[in-house]
């Protein structure tokens, strides 16, 4: 187990004495809600509460002008973590015990990424503030990374060589365990979009010059639809039904003419595909591109392809998993107050159900035992398993990801709605016990990798021995820009003020 050392006691010191502060921030940034590409508010919270703590920071960097690098010290050894801080549309709520979301169809932060990015950066701050006090030497950096949602903004940074001098990358996200990610690492997420466009009708009955001009072409809202349709009816055909591989669509753009003898221009769907491996990856896009211009052909559109995201899958690491699982032990599991579990409880009760005497997960669970339970639906020949972005950081560097218990209420044998547990993670007091624990587990880890060059040596062996039997280098090409321009959702402001994109109408 980790010892507790001094430059490790003055950091969780840091965390204790600037608590209040880092709620703070959690509770802005969970109400800004602002969604994948449009964080605006979010990223110049970070951007300012890192230029306040003393570190250099680059906005706008990888094409995007949400994500940032905020870097401290000097010299080696190179040590990153990372910010996340989009919100996900369609998930608004309160921190109340029972619903009242003034719009539902704005953003809200479901894992939630608010806390992902506190706790983070108070993490970094932390380590900063130790290094400074006790005169070590090397390099601190945060990477504001936008859009986690639809894994965007990571690859661009590799891509564009953001991680190219980093020694060891030390990342959280919130889970239901207090664990670290082991053997069995994330796979790979791949984001494209189609853009139909139909931007010559006319040449559609350009055959018969004379007909009624009610004769239209079918246009991009019918191509959406198709596209919509036939990847429906070539879905089971696009890999064996093992795997647990999985694909999404998100139409964002569907049509736009309000005229019924102007056929709608501009139709744009993306695609969202995870599978265990890149083989498979370009295997679905195979089967994706073949629809796309065959419905383009059908409905009188021109196709356009623009990529959103590709990562790679992970490379485990387990000098620097054990090692930041030591940590996490040396911190322990979030301790949460009897106020805290009442208002859980009370959720439950205006429910209508029985509520749990102890709601929230107080434990600590050993990698090896969360390997078992990771791997419990998995095949036995995959290594990889859904998809996170922060992959893209483990081929430059050795990379943990650590996993801390964030609060939600459970009722056996009863699926309580969602947004009981985006609530409890908004709610001041309750989330900040899981922000607080995940910032001392980040800094402890990252102290041992600035004090003990031994540990941080072996953790770079390994991750040199594997890397040299295979490399996966980076998939989008380092001159690509993120497609920033895209209809994303977002907030906007007109004469009715600011507002999400969509009314909150009545259905």
């Amino acid at each position: 187990m980790a010892k507790l050392t001094k430059e490790k006691k003055t950091a969780f010191d840091f965390i204790e004495e600037t608590s209040e502060k880092i709620s703070d921030m959690h509770q802005l940034i969970w109400r800004y809600a602002e969604p994948a590409l449009r964080e605006y508010k979010s990223c110049e919270a970070f951007v300012k509460w890192h230029r306040d703590e003393g570190f250099e920071v680059e906005t706008g960097i990888a094409g995007m002008p949400t994500a940032y690098v905020a870097t401290w010290g000097r010299g080696k050894p190179v040590i990153s973590t990372y910010t996340e801080y989009d919100a996900v549309p369609e998930a608004a709520q309160e921190p109340a015990t029972h619903r009242e979301a003034a719009n539902p169809w704005q953003a809200g932060h479901t894992d939630p990424h608010s806390a992902l990015g506190v706790a983070a950066a108070a993490g970094a701050h932390a380590v900063k503030h130790a290094m400074e006090k006790h005169g070590l030497k090397g390099t601190i950096k945060v990477f504001g990374a936008p859009g986690e949602k639809i894994c965007i903004s990571k690859p661009y940074e590799a891509a564009k060589g953001y991680y190219d001098d980093l020694d060891a990358a030390v990342a959280w996200h919130p889970r239901g365990f207090n664990s670290v990610m082991y053997e069995t690492q994330w796979g790979s997420y791949w984001c494209v979009a189609f853009v139909f466009d139909c931007d010559a009708p006319e040449t559609w009955m350009s055959y018969a010059p004379d007909l009624p001009a009610q004769t239209r072409a079918p246009g991009a809202l019918d191509a959406v639809c198709l596209m919509y349709t036939t990847t429906k009816y070539t879905k089971e055909s696009m890999l064996p039904r093992t795997g647990l591989w999985s694909i999404n669509e998100a139409i964002l753009v569907a049509g736009q003419a309000t005229a019924d003898n102007l056929p709608p221009r501009i139709g744009v769907i993306t695609y969202a595909f995870r599978s265990p491996s890149l083989v498979q990856q370009e295997q679905i896009y195979k089967v994706l591109l073949n629809n796309a211009e065959s419905v383009a052909k059908v409905t009188g559109c021109r196709l356009g392809i623009k990529w959103v995201a590709k990562t790679r899958t992970g490379l485990f690491n387990r000098s620097l998993a054990d090692l930041a699982y030591e940590n996490l032990e040396l911190v322990g599991a979030p301790k949460f107050t009897e106020d805290d579990k009442e208002k859980a409880r009370e959720i439950v009760r205006r429910l209508g159900h029985k509520p749990p005497q102890e709601p929230f997960n107080e434990k600590l669970t050993p990698p090896g035992e969360w390997e078992s339970m990771w791997r419990r639906p998995i095949p036995n020949h995959q290594t990889h398993y859904g998809s996170d972005d922060y992959v893209e950081f483990t081929w430059h560097c050795p990379t943990v990801w650590i996993q801390v218990y964030v609060p939600s209420v459970s009722v056996p044998g009863v699926r309580l709605p969602a947004w009981t547990r985006y609530s409890l993670c908004g709610m001041r007091g309750v989330i900040d016990k899981s922000i607080y624990t995940a910032g001392k587990a980040i800094s402890g880890t990252m102290m041992d990798l600035v004090t003990s060059p031994d540990r941080l040596k072996t953790c770079k062996d390994e991750w040199k021995e594997k890397t040299s039997m295979y490399m996966e280098k980076p998939l989008l090409p380092p001159d690509m820009e993120p497609p920033i321009d895209l209809p994303w959702p977002e907030y906007i402001t007109t004469q009715r003020g600011r507002e999400w994109h969509i009314p909150p109408f009545k259905v």
